[in-house]
């Protein structure tokens, strides 16, 4: 099987995505570079749980040792204002995009794709997008996915929890965690 990058949002997300990505040809390598995760105690949760993941479903994880939270934040500076699902997810997006594909460049592995497609509230066309625009500027491959068809997400909800999987009730950035507590709806 031809190995590719997954570009982990969260463990959860990864579960049915793995599968799929299997089922395709394809033996993923997760990687979870995530800044927009805050606070440090739920980035560190999350890298737990992506670790356990990767050891349920038998495949490899890698982790950047910076957080990058600083780096991200001066990235979205301009967009802190954006609802949920405005210019900052995009922005969030192209990044964390651009970090992929030179982290598959760096690791050989020379494909990639992102987990980020699988949730219902996102936009799979937009992510797909910036995968291959990230892809094209670093000389790999970007596997353009939506992950959500044929129920992918209701199969991640499941898998989550029969692998006692942790699931998060936020995308993970501090402006998505102060509407949440703010009670309002969340659309990314």
């Amino acid at each position: 099987m031809r190995k590719i990058l997954l570009s982990v949002c969260c463990a959860p997300d990864s579960t049915h995505s793995i599968n799929a990505l299997r089922e395709a040809g394809f033996e993923p390598v997760l990687f979870l570079y995530n800044p927009n995760i805050h606070p440090y105690n739920e980035y560190l949760k999350r890298i737990f749980e992506m670790k356990k993941t990767a050891a349920a479903f038998g495949a490899e994880a890698v982790c950047p040792d910076d957080w990058g939270a600083k780096e991200w934040f001066g990235f979205v500076e301009e967009f802190k204002h954006e609802k949920e699902g405005g210019k900052r997810c995009s922005a969030c997006f192209a990044l964390r995009m651009e970090k992929s594909a030179l982290a598959a460049k760096k690791l050989g592995i020379g494909l990639f794709t992102t987990t980020l497609t699988i949730s219902p509230h996102k936009d799979a066309k937009l992510i797909n997008s910036l995968g291959a625009e990230a892809a094209a500027g670093h000389g790999v491959e970007y596997l353009a996915t939506d992950f959500k068809k044929k129920d992918g997400f209701k199969k991640s909800v499941a898998l989550s929890k029969a692998h006692g999987i942790y699931r998060q009730n936020y995308c993970g950035c501090s402006y998505s965690l102060l509407e949440r507590r703010a009670g309002k709806p969340i659309k990314i």
